[in-house]
């Protein structure tokens, strides 16, 4: 996460609440890469009494979230992993940083150390076949990068929900849950369009995809 550009205060006010059902209840341990203000993880030590660590590049962000979070590192993910004790995390959050680190599979596969035997990724990623990403390149013809949305000009990868299922099950993980997240706004619109195509763009009704993943037990 050391290619990532620090973000503006406002990216980090969320408190992401539509990715707390992604947490499985039994996890105590748990490290969210990204964590901002740590809004997000403080929910989830409120929720299940968990101990909850953070890495936030942003310094500013890091400050806040010392002052919520049991331990904030304030540096990048690759230059800490070595850092951090094996076999300790019950669950590594990602919420929305998959898609700003330039090689995300090496990233997912050295965290599978960090984890406990039955530890768990939980993932937010932005969904590069979103409607309003493919009005503007299939209607308007354009790629125009921006500073915030599916095309943020920090984003390093775009994945579909096919490349988000088979980046996971190359780096040795198993699909538990992925569920679309934060939907087109405009239902009948989309209901209308939907039945049209066929049902061809129904993954693109998803700003996001939220996952639940887990270590696969035995690899092949």
């Amino acid at each position: 996460m050391d290619n990532i550009n620090n973000k503006t205060d406002s990216y980090y006010e969320g408190e992401r609440r539509e990715m707390l059902e992604f947490i499985p209840a039994e996890c105590r341990r748990i490290l969210e890469v990204g964590c901002g203000a740590g809004k997000f993880g403080y929910s989830l030590k409120l929720r299940s009494k968990s101990e909850v660590w953070g890495i936030e590049m942003n310094e500013k962000q890091a400050d806040k979230a010392k002052q919520l979070l049991d331990k904030v590192i304030c540096r990048g993910l690759e230059t800490n992993l070595k850092d951090l004790e094996d076999g300790y995390f019950d669950c590594i959050v990602f919420n929305d940083v998959l898609e700003h680190i330039a090689y995300p599979n090496d990233v997912l596969i050295d965290l599978k150390a960090k984890l406990t035997e039955k530890g768990f990724i939980v993932a937010s990623i932005p969904n590069v076949r979103y409607i309003i990403n493919l009005k503007e390149l299939l209607w308007n013809r354009d790629w125009r990068y921006r500073n915030e949305g599916i095309l943020d000009n920090t984003h390093l990868r775009f994945f579909t929900k096919k490349s988000i299922i088979r980046i996971f099950d190359e780096c040795g993980y198993e699909i538990v849950k992925i569920k679309g997240i934060n939907p087109y706004g405009r239902k009948l619109f989309f209901g209308i369009f939907n039945i049209l195509t066929l049902g061809f763009f129904s993954d693109s009704k998803y700003l996001q995809y939220g996952c639940l993943v887990r270590k696969k037990l035995f690899i092949f």
